[in-house]
Order: structure tokens, then sequence, then C-alpha cells
């Protein structure tokens, strides 16, 4: 186990926990959104407040288990038992190597603009095994550095973001903001599908309690990391799309490739688009270094008890278990450059939108776990409080995984029961060795 000068402290945590989150996409979705009118910002509202119900069950589970490793996987195993917490850590890690795939896309896609050669072809697949294969390495030389690249990059790529946030607060215009809903569906239902268009930028909430036993003073310092992380980035989220949409007419934000670079450009000139570029190519870059780190510490947490293949669990010398990042990074190669192929597009966008589904799992059992675990510690404070919590936190997760559609929700179903012969092989070897 690391000693306290080679764990996380606070800032890093933190910087895990917004830099997971605020990914290259959250720089599209003023586009994607405008189509529905300022009705949009309201989705935003109700997926930060249904985040953080979800943000404080973690944080309030990270006080009650303050030293277990694998966060959503730890605390729905104590919970609701071993095969409830296998399903949660298979389904994160199938979710978070199609993540990682996507986020390196989003990231060669950036550097285009720069370098027009990366735009397809092998050198984009060449430039995206490169980024993988580098913070593969990064995230072996220990937590302590791979937690120092991630504050660098997190505060790199929030500049842009912070830059057109409030810049933009002083160039707003009133008529940007009308109509307020032009869906053509009524206001529940646009801010039903706005709010899980949103969603998908507050995934890595729990990113804090996954390397629990990594962090220093972890009872302290993971329920502040996951909070403070969750405050920084909906500030960013909200007040960019505050600005975007009220510098630009909605009809040109819609068809805008590039919505905060043109928002920047009226703010400090055309001169700016190239920084706000390079904010997006450094926001996948920090996101991708900070899940190669899940990567490896989720599957290390589940081997670690006996519920994955034994080599998950292997350390190097430096306390980093190497073999997980290993494998997850070799998947996600193959993943990453299957949606450079033509006929692999489709099966990819498949893979991904079943790692969406399986995002929200880990979320709905945790909170489920939540009051068991404050049963198992016996502690009798706060129980009212607690069981609103567990409602509200568990009914958002419900929510959002039914507004994922039924085919996600029918083959992520189908996917979870495909590990099932893999969890009765491994309970039998566990259990042969007792």
């Amino acid at each position: 186990m690391p000693n306290s000068e080679k764990k996380l402290g606070l800032w890093t945590s933190t910087s895990l926990v917004a830099g997971n989150m605020i990914g290259a996409g959250v720089f599209l979705l003023p586009a994607a959104m405008a189509s529905f009118g300022s009705i949009g910002l309201l989705g935003w509202v109700f997926s930060a407040v249904g985040s953080f119900f979800l943000a404080k069950v973690f944080s309030n589970m990270s006080k009650l288990l303050p030293h277990a490793t694998g966060g959503p996987y730890a605390f729905t195993r104590y919970g609701l038992g071993d095969f409830a917490g296998f399903l949660v850590a298979w389904g994160y890690f199938l979710s978070t190597s199609c993540a990682c795939a996507a986020i390196t896309k989003s990231l060669v896609s950036a550097l285009s603009t720069f370098f027009p050669a990366l735009a397809s072809g092998l050198p984009a697949i060449a430039t995206g095994l490169c980024a993988i294969w580098l913070l593969t390495y990064i995230n072996t030389r220990g937590v302590v550095t791979s937690g120092k690249w991630q504050l660098v990059t997190t505060i790199l790529k929030i500049l842009p973001l912070v830059l057109v946030a409030f810049g933009g607060l002083f160039f707003l215009q009133a008529k940007n903001f009308s109509p307020f809903n032009s869906s053509g569906t009524s206001t529940y239902g646009a801010i039903s599908t706005t709010a899980a268009m949103t969603l998908f930028s507050f995934i890595g909430i729990e990113c804090a309690t996954i390397p629990a036993g990594s962090v220093e003073n972890p009872k302290k310092t993971v329920p502040r990391a996951t909070l403070l992380g969750l405050l920084i980035a909906t500030l960013v989220y909200i007040l960019g799309s505050v600005s975007v949409m009220g510098l630009i007419p909605a009809a040109e934000l819609a068809k805008s490739q590039t919505p905060y670079a043109d928002a920047a450009a009226i703010i400090y000139g055309n001169n700016i688009r190239y920084w706000v570029s390079a904010g997006v190519a450094i926001a996948a870059f920090g996101a991708l270094n900070g899940w190669t780190l899940m990567q490896g510490q989720m599957p290390f947490a589940v081997a670690r008890d006996k519920l994955f293949p034994a080599i998950f669990s292997k350390q190097n010398k430096k306390g980093v278990p190497y073999m997980g990042i290993l494998l997850s990074s070799t998947l996600v190669s193959v993943f990453m450059s299957m949606n450079y192929s033509k006929g692999f597009v489709e099966q990819f966008r498949f893979l991904l939108l079943l790692s969406l589904l399986s995002m929200l799992i880990p979320y709905l059992l945790s909170a489920a776990s939540y009051l068991i675990i404050k049963v198992k510690n016996k502690q009798a404070d706060g129980w009212l409080g607690a069981v609103f919590l567990a409602i509200v936190a568990f009914g958002y997760a419900l929510w959002n995984i039914v507004g994922t559609g039924k085919d996600a929700v029918y083959y992520g179903f189908v996917l979870l029961m495909m590990s099932v012969p893999f969890y009765v092989w491994v309970a039998y070897q566990k259990n042969k060795k007792q």
C-alpha cells in the first residue's frame, strides 16, 4: 500500500472527479441541444440536482467505508453481496473501455484542426494508439504521477470553458434565448430528453471513491473531492451553456461544429479558435488519463476479492495494478481502431450505447446498498435523511436507465447475463481453494 507521500491529496482527487467528468463532448453539447431552445438549461439544472444526490450517496458511503477500494463495486459488494458486486465490476470495466475509445477519437479529432492528416486513416489510428499507450505508461508510474498529470490537464481544459462561461455573460442577447421550448414536445418531454443528454456529462462523480486505498485520509478527502469536483463541473457546464446560447442564435448554434470556439470568437476575436480547439484536445487527453487510472483500480479491487482472475491483482514496484491497465488499454486500442473501420462503425456505436447504460447500473445498485451499509455499520443517526437520499438517488438512476431506451436496456441485460458463467467459474475456483 502506498505511503502518505505517495497518495492522492484533495486537489488531485478533485481533479480526478472534475477531469473525468469534463470530457471533450461537453464542447459540442450546446449545439446538440440548440434545437430544444433555452429549456435545455433546465435539463442541465435537473441533471446537476440528480447528480448531487448520487454524489452525496458516494460521499456518505466513503465515510462509512473509507478504505474500500473500487468505489461502486466495493459499496455494492458490501451491501448486496458478491454477485451484485461482480455485475457492477463487469459492466463498469467494459463500459469504461468503450468510453476510453470514444474519448481517444475525440482527442484525435481535435488534433486534426492543427494537423489535417489526422482526420482519418492510418495517421489517425496511429496517433490514437500513441495517446493510449503514453497514458498507459504514465499510469504505471504510480498514482501520484498520474494525479499530477490529471491536475494539470484539468486546469488547462477548464480555462477555455471558463473564458467563454464568464466572458460571455457580458455579451448576452436576450432574443437568443427565444423560443423557450422549440422541441415540438411537451415541457416535461423536452426536460426529460435534455436531462438525459446532459447526464452523460456527469458520469465520473464516483471516481474519487475508486482509488480510495491510494488516497490520503480517504474518510475526509474522498467526500470533499466528490462534492467539490461536482460543483466545479456544474458551474462550468451551466454558465458555459448560458453564455453560448446567449451569444449565438439557436438556428446558427444548431449547425455549429465548434460552438465554444464560435462563442469565443465573438468575445475575443477569431484567433482564439485555435486555443479552444487546443482546449478540446487537452480535455480529451485529461479525461483519457483519468479513466485509464480507473481501468487499473477497479479490476484490482475485484481481483483482490477473488472475483476476477488473479492477474488483475498484480502490482509493480510502485504499487500500481499494472496488468489491469495493460489489458484494458489493449481492449481500448481494439475498440478505438474499430471506430475508424467502416465495417465496424455500427458495432462500435452499439457497444458505446451499452456502455452508457452500464455506467448507470453501478449508480443504481450503490444507492440501493447505502441503507444496508448504514445498518451493517450500526449507524442510527440521520436515518430519515438517509432513507430520503437513497430513494431519490435510486429513483434518479432508474429514471435515466429507462431513458436510455428499450434496445439499450434489453441488450444491456443480455450483456450482463453473459457474465454469469464467468462468475460461476470464478466462484467455483474461489470456493475450491477455501
